[in-house]
């Protein structure tokens, strides 16, 4: 390989059917303590709009992201050898993220994911095909970006331990999925205790760390506890945290211009921001400064990708920002 990437994300990716939903209904579970949504049973349910979206996925979002901002960019993956896989590869490089690492498995499907989108926020039917992983032969970048995989994904993790265990100098954000977390944090123990900064938000931390502890303090503690060096917990409108073993830091959302249109993303643009920030050389602050901007902007889009944006607009943001968009020490 003759290039050598400054970003590598490493995970599934996906393409998005948002579907568009008029006649729903959306309450609280008394018992189960959870919002659900809800439609007539056995009926034909009118939609107002579907929208295809595709070479998505935490990572995928994040290589795009890295991209925009100005990164050489590269995603390690695997797609079918369908129309929706070619359609992934081809907006990959559209959006200058490198296929060189994408696996393409013929007689297979490519990730195909609903998103029934009500208001403001979305439920996802998700599946994932069972692809054989395998790590490709690929230079030493200065990051490396993990996230989400499918649940025949374990011995994988060892694959990307080993090889994190021999490139010291690879620095690893490490932003877990659904089946990273129910694999465990013994499972994974050589992946956190390798990464340089690790990002989940409130309600994951809980199911990490199985707790019910509320006190952000103690989980941020608790995962940091985990081995990352740096730990990024988000608390959805209310902003963001982080901890360095030194300071505890909060910032407050990045105002939204209007209210969100669809929050598919918000989660993986701050994460992948805040770790582009770094590679750039910014330290933890200014890095948590730039997370939420970008995060304000995918929400006003269809999808993850839509809104992300280049540095300049992140600059040209944060000149706007109101006095108070400062991190604060807690």
């Amino acid at each position: 390989m003759s290039k050598k990437y400054d970003f590598v994300a490493i995970g599934d990716i996906v393409t998005d059917a948002f579907i568009k939903l008029e006649e729903a209904s959306a309450h609280i579970d008394v018992d189960k303590g959870t919002r659900e949504i809800c439609m007539r049973f056995a009926d034909k349910i009118p939609y107002e709009d579907v929208f295809v979206v595709p070479a998505v996925g935490n990572s995928a979002n994040a290589a795009v992201a890295a991209s925009r901002l100005g990164l050489s960019s590269a995603l390690i993956s695997n797609v079918g050898g369908d129309y929706f896989g070619e359609e992934c590869l081809a907006q990959l490089q559209k959006e200058k993220v490198s296929t060189d690492f994408m696996v393409i498995h013929k007689g297979m499907k490519t990730n195909y994911h609903y998103v029934l989108w009500f208001d403001d926020d979305r439920t996802i039917l998700v599946k994932h095909e069972t692809y054989p992983y395998g790590l490709p032969d690929f230079d030493d970048p200065k990051w490396v970006y993990l996230s989400s995989m499918g649940e025949n994904s374990l011995s994988f993790h060892k694959e990307i331990e080993e090889y994190l265990a021999k490139k010291l100098d690879v620095k690893l954000a490490f932003q877990p999925g659904t089946f990273q977390m129910k694999f465990g944090t013994d499972a994974l123990r050589g992946i956190y205790a390798r990464t340089d900064v690790f990002f989940c938000n409130k309600e994951e931390a809980q199911r990490i760390l199985k707790t019910k502890e509320d006190d952000i303090k103690k989980l941020l503690s608790s995962v940091r506890g985990l081995g990352p060096k740096i730990v990024v917990i988000t608390d959805g409108p209310k902003g963001a945290y982080t901890f360095d073993g030194a300071e505890i830091l909060f910032l407050r959302a990045y105002p939204d211009p209007k209210p969100p249109f669809e929050r598919t993303g918000a989660g993986d643009a701050f994460s992948s921001t805040f770790t582009v920030a770094l590679a750039l050389g910014k330290d933890v602050r200014e890095a948590l400064m730039w997370g939420p901007v970008n995060s304000m902007s995918v929400v006003q889009k269809i999808g993850a990708q839509a809104g992300l944006l280049s540095e300049e607009e992140i600059h040209n943001l944060l000149l706007k920002a109101p006095s108070d968009y400062v991190p604060q020490k807690i």
